[in-house]
């Protein structure tokens, strides 16, 4: 059939990527509303981590389902569908009047968004084509960059504008309006897909998100409870992550043999040039550079006794800083290719380790100054990471693989999230009694350590890609010699 291009591609994937925004910004934008939201609420710590870390953990866990209820169901159903009930959840979230309440809340807006998300990369392979694909998936890897790193400067500009006391509701009231707007033009300008036959039974694997959900909850509850001693009362779960992780792997083999529908296929891993590698870089990238947010808003706002506006504001160079790289690196991905993931990967870790220095050489009243010009640098590294990434990732996953590929990406890196989020905070909060500044330092070392560890994936990848297309290019040459030969026979 011919691809005949909708005239209304860019509008529909404008409503679609604000939508998609308002879910990734949810992870990121409440750090700076913690302690208001702790003393607003009485809250506990413990139950307060798991407003950011339930949020993101539930968001990756259903990333995959919604995009197999997307195929079943068609793109643009579920789309609404996940749209409502994230601002339903919103509205939830707002209106929680205690600390169980809110958590169970952000579950629900977790499991929203994750259906809501991977919508966005369906539409964009049913939209696109050629070059115009390349552009929307670095249009939408900026998105995923952009607003985890203005969450914080959003976050504390509400507060400030609606009191300390119960700011942190305005928090989670802004999605209503927007998503409301993004519903109506939805139903405009999102395109209606054919109504397929499918089985929900067929399609969703059941046993597979028991698995995994089991396998992650054990690594990530002994973490997120690691500063109430939650390593030393909690390890075996970590046994049990491991059998329920081979597990999962084991019955997802056996789920493809038999012809049916994966959570995740294992020949995106297994037979989609740089698809693992890809998906790694992102996954380890993000355990990094999503938990800085959280451990930045405790640093400025206990230690330093900063507004949640001027928390927010203190973090903006790396906003601003990403925001135009990853505008500029998604146009550039054809000519430098993973050369900008490794540049920008490098550029994150030195910007994080000179922060985590100055920390120690500068007084604590000049920080947010101190810290501007290395959060820039972190920030342009940053911008050149996800939006690359991404599209390079995706780029030979094969059309029929491509709603569970984006799926499966974008799980990696929520989970890296709900992880890297735990231990950061686990990190500052068990050094803390050396001082603020201290546990800066050592909890951005260590995010600038998992950033090391993205950056060695990825020149690995680099060295692949080199390799592949040398091996592509002798076969050429023996092509043409081969038909040079026949020619003069």
């Amino acid at each position: 059939m011919t691809y005949e291009p909708d005239p209304r591609r860019w509008k529909a994937l404008a409503v679609s990527l604000t939508a998609g925004f308002m879910g990734l910004l949810d992870v990121s934008i409440v750090n700076v509303a913690l302690p208001s939201m702790q003393s607003g609420l009485h809250a506990s710590s413990g139950g307060i981590r798991w407003v950011v870390s339930g949020y993101a953990l539930a968001f990756g866990l259903v990333l995959v389902t919604g995009g197999r209820l997307g195929d079943a169901f068609g793109r643009r159903n579920m789309f609404l569908g996940a749209l409502a009930a994230f601002v339903l959840t919103s509205a939830l979230a707002g209106a929680a009047p205690n600390e169980t309440t809110l958590v169970l809340a952000r579950l629900a807006q977790g499991v929203a968004a994750g259906m809501l998300t991977p919508q966005n990369t369906g539409l964009i392979q049913d939209l696109f084509r050629g070059a115009e694909r390349g552009r929307a998936f670095g249009m939408f890897g900026a998105v995923v960059g952009i607003s985890t790193a203005v969450g914080p400067i959003l976050g504390g500009f509400i507060i400030a504008v609606f009191g300390a006391q119960d700011g942190w509701r305005w928090v989670f009231y802004v999605n209503v309006p927007i998503g409301v707007l993004a519903f109506v033009l939805a139903l405009r300008l999102l395109p209606r897909s054919e109504k397929k036959q499918l089985k929900i039974s067929s399609e969703i694997d059941f046993v597979g998100i028991v698995l995994l959900a089991v396998a992650v909850l054990g690594v990530l509850l002994p973490v997120i409870d690691s500063d109430q001693g939650g390593l030393r009362r909690l390890w075996w779960l970590f046994l049990v992550a491991l059998v329920f992780g081979v597990a999962f792997v084991r019955w997802e083999h056996s789920v493809v043999r038999r012809g049916r529908s994966p959570l995740l296929d294992t020949r995106l891993f297994t037979g989609t040039p740089g698809y693992a590698a890809g998906a790694a870089v992102g996954a380890l990238y993000f355990c990094g550079f999503a938990g800085i947010w959280l451990v930045f808003a405790i640093y400025f706002q206990q230690g330093l006794g900063y507004s949640p506006l001027q928390s927010g504001l203190s973090v903006t160079p790396f906003a601003l800083g990403s925001a135009v790289s990853a505008a500029v690196a998604g146009r550039l991905v054809p000519r430098f290719g993973r050369r900008l993931t490794v540049t920008g990967l490098g550029m994150v870790a030195a910007g994080l380790l000179a922060v985590a220095l100055l920390a120690e050489l500068v007084p604590p009243s000049a920080s947010g100054w101190a810290f501007a010009l290395p959060l820039v640098f972190a920030g342009v590294g940053g911008g050149m990471v996800i939006s690359p990434n991404t599209t390079l990732t995706l780029e030979c996953v094969p059309v029929r693989m491509a709603g569970v590929a984006g799926g499966a990406l974008q799980t990696g890196q929520r989970i890296g999230t709900a992880i890297g989020t735990a231990v950061l905070a686990s990190v500052f909060g068990m050094v803390l009694g050396h001082g603020y500044s201290v546990a800066l330092t050592v909890a951005l070392s260590c995010a600038a350590v998992l950033t090391c560890g993205a950056l060695a994936l990825a020149l690995a990848e680099l060295r692949a890609r080199r390799h592949r297309a040398s091996e592509q290019e002798r076969e050429a040459r023996q092509a043409e010699a081969s038909a040079a030969d026949v020619h003069r026979g």
